[in-house]
Parts: structure tokens; C-alpha cells; sequence
């Protein structure tokens, strides 16, 4: 038998009729969207109270509509204006309350100036990024020392950097400490950059549609750069695949 959780909100109560989905099901509808959203993710917002999914008798979770319809909207307000998710919470209940408030100025000011923001993962915060890579923090703050990984200016970190602090453990257990891995480092970095020259004409075109191509040009030239760089790599290591 399912049952409703506790919680003030009440929105992860499903009516009567409604498929109910794992949180599997959910990753994969939620991905289309958002590529880089992941279950450790969807776990933290359900423990910061964003949503409530019912819970089978063998503590599984079972999201509603109502409840993917929530996660999308916060993966949204993190993704397109960046808001704290004290403040989405706010949004979001006031909205469950009837009440219409508008998001914050600044970003319908940001957009009416440089046009849509770009498709950026949505931010995660330390605990989550420890959990998620199976770090202590002892190992994080060496890592953010040598530039490794990066916090946003709110403390936070895009979901990338789950990926590379994963990575930069792997290669630990090889003898490579961070110290090792800063040209790493600068390489991507002066990848990134050359990246930046070829698009920054499209960012700053006045017509949209040229600016949303700069965002795919900059994907696609990403895709292609660490091609590149995997060839290259495996080529001097003289590891050719056969």
C-alpha cells in the first residue's frame, strides 16, 4: 500500500487513477530536458522539502505527475534565473497557494538585454557534490586549491563537477594527485578559450536566432574538441584501437 508523506505542502499526493513512477522513470522524462540532472539530484530536492513523493510499504518512491511536473519547474528556476532553493521554494508554494509572484527582475532585464540565457546544468550544493562523488571535504577543498573544481558565486557547483571530482578520485588511486592533474587543467582551459574566440562574434549579434546558434556552435565544437583530444591522447600512448 502506498502512503502520502508528511510535510505541509502535500504536493507529492497523487489523485486517484494517476501512474504512479519510480524514481528511475522519472530520471529518464526529466533527462530530455535536463541531460545532466541525475538520481543523487532528485534525492537532495526531495530532501530540502522541493518535493514529496509517496513511498511504497517497502520505502520506494512513487512520483506523481504533479510531483515531475514540480521537479521540472525547479530545474527550470535553477537552470534559466539561477535562484537559491530557499527561493524557488517560496515560488513554488505561493504558486500552490494561488498567488502569482513575478521572478526576479534582474533576469527578465538579463534576457531583454543578451537574449536567452544558455542551457546550463543546474547547481548543486557541497553536500550534494560530496555525496554524489564519495569525497570528504578535506579532499574537495585540495581539489578547489589547485583549481580542479570550481564553486559558482553562490557556494554552489554545476552538476559537471560531480563528473570531474569521480574522475579525479579514479586517478588518485593511480598515484596522480591534483597537483598532477593541473595540466589537465590548463589545457581545457586554453580549449575553452579558443572555443570562446570562434563563438563570441555569434554571443554578441543582435539577432536571437544567431545568438541560439552560438550555443549550439559551442556544443559542437566541445563534442569535436574532446574527440580531438581523445585521438590525439591515444595516439601518444601509441594505444591505436584495433
Amino acid at each position: 500500500m502506498l502512503r502520502t508523506p508528511t510535510g505541509g505542502a502535500g504536493h507529492g499526493t497523487a489523485p486517484s487513477g494517476d501512474t504512479l513512477l519510480s524514481i528511475g522513470a522519472v530520471l529518464g522524462r526529466l533527462r530530455v530536458e535536463f541531460p545532466e540532472v541525475t538520481m543523487s539530484k532528485i534525492r537532495f530536492l526531495e530532501a530540502e522539502g522541493l518535493v514529496e513523493p509517496r513511498r511504497t510499504s517497502s520505502g520506494y518512491r512513487k512520483f506523481g505527475p504533479q510531483d515531475v511536473e514540480r521537479l521540472t519547474q525547479v530545474l527550470r528556476m535553477q537552470r534559466d534565473h539561477y535562484l537559491p532553493l530557499k527561493a524557488i521554494r517560496e515560488h513554488l508554494d505561493a504558486l500552490g497557494r494561488g498567488e502569482r509572484l513575478p521572478l526576479p527582475s534582474q533576469q527578465r532585464q538579463r534576457r531583454a538585454e543578451t537574449g536567452p540565457a544558455p542551457r546550463t546544468a543546474a547547481r548543486i550544493g557541497r553536500e550534494e557534490l560530496l555525496a554524489a562523488s564519495g569525497a570528504d571535504a578535506s579532499a574537495l577543498d585540495e581539489w578547489e586549491s589547485y583549481g580542479l573544481i570550481t564553486p559558482t558565486p553562490d557556494g554552489g557547483y554545476d552538476a559537471e563537477s560531480v563528473t570531474v571530482a569521480k574522475l579525479v578520485a579514479d586517478l588518485g588511486r593511480f598515484g596522480l594527485e591534483p597537483r598532477h592533474l593541473r595540466i589537465m587543467r590548463a589545457a581545457a582551459q586554453r580549449e575553452a578559450g579558443m572555443v570562446e574566440q570562434v563563438v563570441a562574434p555569434l554571443r554578441r549579434h543582435r539577432n536571437p536566432q544567431t545568438r541560439a546558434h552560438a550555443e549550439a556552435t559551442t556544443r559542437e565544437l566541445a563534442t569535436l574538441s574532446v574527440k580531438l583530444h581523445a585521438a590525439l591522447f591515444r595516439t601518444a600512448l601509441g594505444a591505436h584501437p584495433h
